[in-house]
């Protein structure tokens, strides 16, 4: 763990690696959905990878935990933080404010809350105001309405309105999955991705579909302030040395 929390919201589009955990391995869904799943090791050492390869900051999901509502993968995410020394982002069934606290003390730079933050909004200032730039509000999008619940229920609320709602709370950031092209390697949509980087002046991280460096570079023009990359880096479609160089341009 850094004890310097995440410099994103810089001019410069940051390539972050994924490292999402299901049943104590590092694993790859197709749109958010179970029996999708790529399996690619551990999750200590695949954290190690990427922080050699150059990452700043790493993302970190409990996907167990998103599904279920409690944090199944605790230990495994656990020992990632304490085994890297670059900032980290947690999500992935961050349920309550006293959880999220709790993993705040313990190292993760900025936690990750999307179903909470949905059902209890005002859980974003409450954990704000105890840990300033602290919370990252996770929107995730089908046909164009917030799904939670490990994606599986609509929300019925548009993102746009949705980020304007939290940005108000003190949020340090929104993380938009469009689950309609995540982890399917087929390209990105900046559309959604652009109108939610003019509705809010909190910084934006950009999710779902990355599968070529065209694709970061997408992402980057559309300004978001950080891309999120899982599948196409674990699959060699490009390296991370690769996808922060083509954001250098």
């Amino acid at each position: 763990m850094n004890e310097d929390a995440s410099d994103v919201g810089d001019d410069e589009c940051e390539v972050i690696p994924a490292v999402d955990v299901k049943d104590g391995e590092v694993v790859q869904l197709v749109q958010g959905e179970r029996g999708t799943e790529k399996t690619y090791g551990d999750p200590i050492d695949a954290a190690r990878k990427w922080v050699d390869a150059g990452a700043e900051t790493l993302h970190l999901i409990d996907l167990d935990g998103a599904f279920e509502g409690e944090r199944e993968n605790a230990d495994a995410i656990d020992a990632v933080v304490d085994a890297v020394d670059v900032p980290t982002q947690l999500g992935g069934g961050i349920r309550t404010a006293e959880d999220a606290v709790d993993l705040l003390e313990r190292g993760v730079d900025r936690v990750i809350l999307g179903t909470a933050a949905v059902e209890n909004p005002d859980i974003v200032a409450e954990i704000s105001e105890e840990h300033p730039d602290s919370v990252v509000v996770s929107l995730d999008a089908k046909d164009g309405e917030v799904v939670v619940e490990g994606w599986t229920e609509g929300a019925g609320i548009a993102p746009v309105e949705a980020a304007e709602r939290y940005e108000d709370l003190g949020a340090a950031a929104i993380l938009f999955t469009n689950v309609d092209v995540e982890g399917k390697l087929e390209g990105v949509a900046t559309e959604p991705v652009q109108n939610l980087v003019e509705a809010t002046e909190i910084p934006v991280i950009a999710s779902g579909g990355v599968a070529t460096l065209d694709d970061v570079r997408a992402l980057a023009d559309t300004g978001a302030a950080a891309t999120v990359v899982g599948s196409a880096l674990y699959e060699g479609n490009f390296s991370l040395e690769e996808a922060r160089a083509a954001v250098e341009d």
